[in-house]
């Protein structure tokens, strides 16, 4: 399927205008889509903050129906010819994923005045969770996430187009940051001169995992990289998961990726803004509970140097996210949003004492890895130690 270019018409081709009621204009987008039934209510839904999202109801069905954020994914046509791919062999190996609701004339998305808008099939008798509230939770998307690995492990992930080029590319990621902090145009860097020395010591470790993809010792392979708990949808009564949603930033790249962003803010204790640094903490029981999930979800694919590199990918894209932080302090505030004007900073301290933590910890982390891999002996299979 690709994208048709259309204009937002009323019941069928006639045009409503910038003026009319939003429910029309949304009306008259949601049947530009081969949806069942009578439009009953469009309503928003959800709490993400990239794409717009609605409620579709009819009286047949329930559909999620977005406007996607063509600020961020420039390429709309690359972005869901990622997803196609992707839950269409997940589909052929059924397993539960995204289902696209075509166009009315076959397309995966349709344009319109108003934007790129796109309807997915609602999955009925789910839940999602915002944050982690038990170990079992955390264990459960680790779980969902080395699932979502293993089940793609045969696909080939360079069929998949960069829809944000060079995102977990850390050796660029810190050319950024040495550029906001060569040019200091803010004159910001005198008041955060430990935290960029902390990133400047840590050098020679940020390009092992790109270095290891392009040597071929890294598989390369499709990555969500959006690892966030509520981007799993669980089953409202068993309480295991179901689906994993939210597929936008679907490419190729590393299954460290995935893992470490998901240690990186599921095993702290405190929120990503904290400014208490003493109520920020690594935890050691949480980084145990998602291993085991995800390594005995993804323990028919991983290799012996991803499971060595375990640790190192939740570090890793710790201080990525830090230092990104960090950039955008030094460069003005110009990506993430802030509340006030040390937020950037204070998210960049939150991040450097989980890696600090999680250094203090390596041998801790690395005894708990060999534990979950062979727990009768603490020895990886097939003698990785």
């Amino acid at each position: 399927m690709k994208g048709n270019e259309d204009i937002i018409g009323g019941v069928e081709a006639g045009r409503v205008g910038d003026g009319a009621p939003l429910s029309e204009r949304l009306n008259a987008v949601a049947r530009g889509f081969a949806i069942e039934g009578l439009i009953e209510s469009i309503e928003p839904y959800g709490d993400g903050h990239i794409n717009e999202t609605y409620l579709l109801v009819t009286d047949r069905s329930r559909y999620i129906l977005q406007r996607m954020n063509t600020d961020i994914f420039a390429d709309v046509g690359s972005l869901m010819r990622n997803i196609e791919l992707v839950t269409a062999f997940l589909r052929e190996r059924g397993k539960e994923t995204l289902d696209i609701i075509p166009t009315t004339e076959g397309g995966s998305y349709r344009h319109f005045d108003s934007g790129d808008w796109r309807v997915y099939k609602f999955i009925e008798n789910t839940i999602s969770y915002n944050l982690v509230p038990s170990t079992d939770v955390f264990r459960e998307s680790g779980v969902a996430f080395g699932q979502f690995q293993n089940d793609l492990a045969q696909f080939d992930a360079s069929r998949l187009t960069q829809t944000i080029r060079h995102f977990h590319d850390t050796p660029k990621r810190f050319r950024d940051f040495r550029a906001s902090l060569e040019a200091d145009e803010f004159g910001r860097a005198a008041v955060c001169r430990d935290e960029i020395r902390f990133y400047l010591d840590r050098v020679s470790c940020y390009g092992i995992i790109m270095d290891g993809l392009a040597d071929g010792s890294i598989p390369l392979r499709v990555t969500h990289n959006d690892t966030k708990l509520n981007n799993i949808l669980m089953d409202a009564k068993s309480h295991k998961a179901r689906a994993i949603i939210d597929l936008d930033t679907i490419m190729p790249g590393s299954m460290l990726f995935d893992f470490g962003d998901s240690i990186r803010f599921g095993a702290s204790t405190a929120l990503e803004d904290e400014r208490d640094l003493s109520k920020v903490h690594f935890s050691p029981d949480l980084f145990r509970a998602y291993t085991e999930g995800f390594v005995g979800a993804v323990r028919p694919s991983i290799t012996d140097r991803e499971v060595q590199l375990l640790g190192l990918g939740a570090r890793m894209m710790t201080l990525e996210c830090g230092m990104r932080f960090l950039t955008d302090f030094l460069a003005g505030d110009t990506y993430f949003a802030v509340a006030y004007p040390e937020h950037n900073l204070v998210r960049c301290r939150t991040q450097i004492k989980l890696v600090q933590e999680m250094e203090d910890k390596e041998a801790q982390t690395s005894r708990i890895v060999d534990e979950v891999m062979d727990p009768m002996t603490g020895a990886a299979a097939g003698g990785r130690l």
